[in-house]
Formats: structure tokens, C-alpha cells, sequence
């Protein structure tokens, strides 16, 4: 099926995405990690500068694109991706705030499950309150990446938020009482996409700062930092590329 308007209707030929797509918030963080862990590599979008590349990472075909920020940006591209362009898995690679007081700064989470404020999911019409969690074999792998690596990290539910910053205090010591590792924008909209369309997905995050301790990364830092956690997010999409 040939591609709606869409994201990328201008460059994007269907045959140039892999079926696994890794996905940083920052499109120039999709840039640094092309440029850094894949050959042979192709932009197939630069619509909205939201670029994506496609290359060859261990033997296999690998693509990388920004989503933006918050439920709804990457409510639309992860939907056009499953949809339109024949992806069968998205690893959301993003930073984070920590919650959690054994999480630090560069720590890995891994999030299995997404708690949120966000309205997006009513629009399935599920009357409940839906669970949205990772795919388990992905979340495996990631583990085992992570082991190996010998990298830091921890997996658990996080939080999705639709403010940056939220006006009313007390928010996020309850998210931690709660047991959530750390607070961002994006998981949950992510793992209901890959339900809404029996898809494969799961989010890997880097702490770029705590929110109950004196630990912050710089924006250089945020965009050409976190190896750890592209470094699992890749070998984890080798499992499931061609």
C-alpha cells in the first residue's frame, strides 16, 4: 500500500524503513546515533525536520527517527510507522527524571508498564482504565542486553505526563510513593499505538535528572550522551531487523 499524506510523504519510500525503528524524542539525537553505530546509512525523512535514517548495524537493517515531544507527537508517528510503513517495532529511546531515590543521573530504566495523565487512550473507547505495557520479549532482551553490558539500570513502570511542568505540587512525590521510577512524556502513547495495531514496543530511558536530588545532565550532554541506553535499544532491535 502506497503511503497517505503524511509524516513523510515526500522522501519516504516504504522499502527504505527497517521493521524495527529505534525513536529519541530529539531528532538530531536520530542523527548522532546514525552517524555514530550505522553504515551505509540513508535519510528517508527530513519533513518538519523530524529526520530518519536507515542503515546497517551487525549485518542488519536498522532505522532511526525523531517523534517529538509528548502522547500526541508520537501518537502520530508511531502511528503512520505501524500503519503505513510495514514497522513491526519502535523502541522509544528518551530521557527522563528520576523518581525513584536508587535512580541517578545516566542511569538505564526500562520501562514495562506506563502510568499517565494523558487523555489519548480514551479515544479507543475502552471504558476502563487500559494498562499499557511493554512487549515482554523486547523488555527480555533488553535485560539480557543490559546484563551484558554490565550497565546500571532498572526496570519498572514509569510515568507518562502531558506537562512539563505540572501547576499543582505533590505530583511527583505520590508517583514515587507509587513506586514509578521516573516521569516523561512519551511511553504510554507509544505501548497504546502498539496495542491499538498488535505491534511490538518498548521504551528505554536515560535519567537526565533527578527530581529529588542535585543532579542534572547539560542539553549537549541529553543529545550526544546516553551510549548505555542506545547501546541496549540496538542490540535489542538487531533481534527482530532483517
Amino acid at each position: 500500500m502506497e503511503p497517505k499524506e503524511s509524516i513523510s510523504a515526500s522522501i519516504v519510500v516504504k522499502d527504505e524503513l527497517s521493521k524495527v525503528v529505534l525513536m529519541p524524542g530529539d531528532p538530531l539525537r536520530a542523527k548522532a546515533l546514525a552517524d555514530k553505530y550505522l553504515t551505509d546509512v540513508v535519510c528517508f525523512n527530513d519533513t518538519r525536520n523530524m529526520l530518519g535514517f536507515t542503515g546497517t548495524y551487525k549485518g542488519k537493517r536498522i532505522s532511526v527517527m525523531g517523534h517529538g515531544m509528548g502522547v500526541p507527537s508520537i501518537g502520530i508517528y508511531t502511528h503512520e510507522l505501524f500503519t503505513q510503513f510495514g514497522v513491526e517495532a519502535i523502541i522509544r529511546i528518551g530521557s527522563a527524571g528520576g523518581l525513584d531515590m536508587d535512580v541517578d543521573a545516566n542511569d538505564v530504566v526500562i520501562a514495562e508498564a506506563a502510568s499517565t495523565n494523558s487523555n489519548y487512550g480514551n479515544a479507543y473507547g475502552i471504558p476502563t482504565q487500559f494498562a499499557a505495557c511493554a512487549d515482554f520479549d523486547m523488555l527480555e532482551t533488553a535485560v539480557e542486553a543490559a546484563r551484558k553490558n554490565g550497565v546500571k539500570f532498572k526496570v519498572g513502570k514509569v510515568y507518562t505526563s502531558d506537562f512539563f511542568y505540572y501547576p499543582q505540587a505533590g505530583l511527583n512525590e505520590k508517583l514515587r510513593d507509587f513506586g514509578h521510577l521516573c516521569v516523561e512524556m512519551e511511553t504510554a502513547g507509544l505501548y497504546w499505538e502498539a496495542a491499538a495495531n498488535r505491534k511490538k514496543a518498548l521504551s528505554i530511558l536515560s535519567i537526565s535528572d533527578h527530581l529529588f536530588k542535585e543532579q542534572a545532565l547539560t542539553a549537549e550532554q541529553r543529545q550526544n550522551g546516553f551510549t548505555n541506553m542506545m547501546e541496549i535499544a540496538l542490540e535489542t532491535a538487531w533481534k527482530y531487523a532483517e
